[in-house]
């Protein structure tokens, strides 16, 4: 069995794997991407609604990418659980669109499988695009919010 890494984060080598994770995204800058390959194995497999991939380098474009895209992205997680073999935390990450002032929130959860050494090698994110982004849209959220109506269920008066 491999001993845990030091997480750059923490600066405690015996940190639970599970805070590790939570403090590295809580506090995820450009910079820390350099540390990516201290949180994530190399074959580390990475999905969410928009990108399905595998690999460090594959990772790491993503919240390049997300650095890049947007203003003042942050984590804040509200609940966790999980042990050496997996975690599942709940969020809300907030956001400002380049150029807009108006803060956004999108509301979601992530699980964890963590390898022996405490890395992760799988990051699954759950959460509701057409909800939390698409409808928020001029345009594209009325129609969002009217299919939305058709797919739901009537509930009795």
């Amino acid at each position: 069995m491999s001993t845990p890494i030091a997480s750059p984060f923490t600066g405690d080598p015996n940190a639970a794997p599970l805070v590790r994770a939570v403090d590295f995204f809580e506090t995820l800058t450009p910079a820390a991407l350099v540390h990516l390959d201290r949180m994530f194995t190399d074959d580390a497999r990475f999905k969410d609604p928009f990108h399905e991939v595998q690999g460090l380098s594959a990772i790491r474009a993503i919240f390049e990418h997300m650095h890049q895209q947007l203003d003042q992205p942050r984590f804040v997680v509200h609940d966790r659980l999980g042990d050496a073999r997996q975690g599942f935390v709940t969020w809300v990450f907030t956001f400002r669109w380049r150029g807009q002032r108006q803060p956004r929130p999108i509301r979601g959860c992530t699980h964890w499988r963590f390898a022996p050494d405490g890395r992760i090698s799988e990051h699954r994110d759950y959460w509701d695009a057409a909800e939390e982004l698409y409808e928020q849209w001029p345009g594209l959220g009325a129609c969002m919010r009217w299919l939305k109506r058709r797919a739901a269920a009537p509930l009795p008066r």
